[in-house]
């Protein structure tokens, strides 16, 4: 799980925001996605890697594995998807994980995705932005920065018991946003106006 609060360097602008409850969540996010892979994917040298991050020991946490299961299932074209129910990435091998993913591909592309805590008026959201996410943070734990894109649902109220809140955290709620990052993530993947040149960027 990520920090509400994020840590953007000079070159980094804010995150856009979607309200999980928009009805047009899916195309908006998909939007942003299909942007920001125009302005930083390297579509003839970079291998596309989907990072799915979180436990499903926890309600809240699971939001990561929930999108990872989704997005396998629905088996985009030259999409690389790391953790899902089944076998999740999180604190103890996200570590692990980063050093497999740089060493079998030659220049991976990182959309790193987590479940986040907010304010109030803020549960609910989905935010997407260039630049890393730091995992752990919202739960004071020391582990590295990863994305080259991020994924941030936030699913519950932040501030106080953090892995109380968590373990409460509504599934309907967490269900919703899966299913909603998971069919942006499709969409965009799919409808990319580079999708023939992605095909070309293979594994060396």
């Amino acid at each position: 799980m990520s920090s509400f609060r994020k840590l953007f360097s000079s070159e980094e602008k804010k995150p856009s925001r979607v309200a999980g409850s928009d009805p047009f969540a899916v195309q908006k996010v998909k939007r942003t996605l299909q942007r920001l892979m125009r302005e930083n994917f390297r579509q003839e040298v970079d291998q596309l890697v989907v990072l799915c991050i979180g436990t499903d020991r926890s309600t809240g946490d699971a939001l990561g594995p929930l999108i990872g299961t989704k997005l396998s299932r629905l088996q985009p074209k030259m999409v690389f998807v790391y953790g899902t129910l089944e076998e999740p990435v999180h604190a103890v091998n996200l570590l692990e994980t980063i050093n497999k993913i740089k060493k079998i591909y030659a220049s991976p592309f990182i959309i790193a995705i987590d479940a986040c805590l907010g304010r109030l008026e803020s549960v609910g959201s989905i935010d997407v932005g260039a630049g890393s996410l730091r995992p752990g943070a919202g739960v004071n734990k020391d582990l590295p920065s990863v994305g080259n894109i991020y994924i941030s649902g936030i699913v519950n109220v932040c501030g106080f018991l953090e892995y109380f809140v968590l373990q409460n955290t509504r599934l309907s709620l967490v269900m919703h946003l899966a299913e909603t990052i998971a069919r942006a993530l499709y969409f965009s993947f799919e409808d990319n106006e580079h999708i023939e040149s992605m095909k070309k960027s293979v594994l060396t």
